[in-house]
């Protein structure tokens, strides 16, 4: 199944997320964005670890 979609929504998509973010980054102490970062970044951790698919064989997928 191909997905289709439109490129130019799609990036208005994601500026306008983008600029979401920045004004709550900017409205949020720091303490709880910073919060909010790590607790991601460290899922990504756990995520990474608990990945089954060596990197080279995730590469060789990816440059195909």
């Amino acid at each position: 199944m191909e997905l289709k979609f439109d490129k130019g929504e799609n990036f208005k998509e994601r500026l306008e997320f983008v600029h979401y973010y920045a004004e709550w980054v900017k409205r949020v102490p720091n303490e709880v964005w910073s919060k909010q970062q790590a607790e991601l970044i460290d899922s990504f951790m756990v995520n990474a670890i608990n990945f089954k698919m060596t990197p080279e064989k995730y590469l060789e997928m990816v440059n195909k």
